[in-house]
């Protein structure tokens, strides 16, 4: 009977000795920081920070984890790596976020930048209505809004503008050439909405530039 207390007892003390050294999972651990890391690099910062943020914390919690069983006699990383594998997930995802979110604004850059060229282009290229040009026959009509702040202030009004018309109808650009300071903004939010029918020169479709005029009035 003595000698089996005796094993269960020694049994009892390797199986705590064990639990006591258990080693944290290293490689998860790594693998996790370095997927933050990552996202970081990859600029989550100002592409996905929301996701970032997710995966900061992620990291945190799991740091946490790591100091609190490093401060125990009896070790169980269990949850430790579990959190490891989330602040990867988390961190992957961060990354992946930051990739795509870079990429679409690269992409909206580059059109911004295309159709600016294309509008200078269009704006060079186009003939002014009047004599064997007519004014193109507007298709959208959008009425302006009129601002509170004018109409409240009794202001009332001609804006003119100068408006060139892209070889698709669409206008391309927009000038104030005689203002009315509390009404220039609506007539051209209202203007650039306009589209037309392609004007047609020798059969091919071009940009022309008029002059429209809004009229405000209570």
């Amino acid at each position: 009977m003595r000698v089996k207390v005796g094993f269960r007892a020694i049994a009892l003390c390797f199986a705590l000795t064990v639990t006591g050294c258990a080693a944290p999972p290293a490689a998860e651990v790594d693998a996790a920081k370095a997927a933050v890391d990552k996202a970081v690099t990859d600029g989550a910062d100002r592409y996905a920070a929301e996701s970032l943020k997710a995966a900061q914390e992620a990291r945190a919690a799991l740091d946490a984890e790591l100091t609190a069983q490093e401060a125990k006699w009896f070790k169980s990383y269990d949850r430790t790596r579990e959190l490891a594998l989330a602040a990867k997930a988390a961190g992957d995802k961060a990354a992946a976020d930051a990739v795509a979110a870079r990429e679409k604004a690269d992409a909206a850059a580059a059109k911004a930048i295309a159709d600016a060229e294309a509008r200078t282009k269009a704006k060079a290229a186009a003939v002014r209505v009047g004599g064997k040009i007519e004014p193109p026959i507007k298709m959208n009509d959008v009425q302006p809004v009129y601002p509170a702040i004018a109409k409240n202030a009794g202001v009332t009004g001609v804006v003119v503008i100068e408006a060139t018309i892209g070889p698709d109808g669409k206008v391309i650009d927009a000038t104030v050439l005689r203002s009315v300071p509390l009404l220039d903004q609506a007539a051209l939010d209202a203007v650039r909405q306009w589209e037309y029918k392609p004007t047609l020169l020798n059969g091919v479709a071009v940009p022309v530039v008029m002059t429209v005029t809004i009229n405000f009035k209570r």
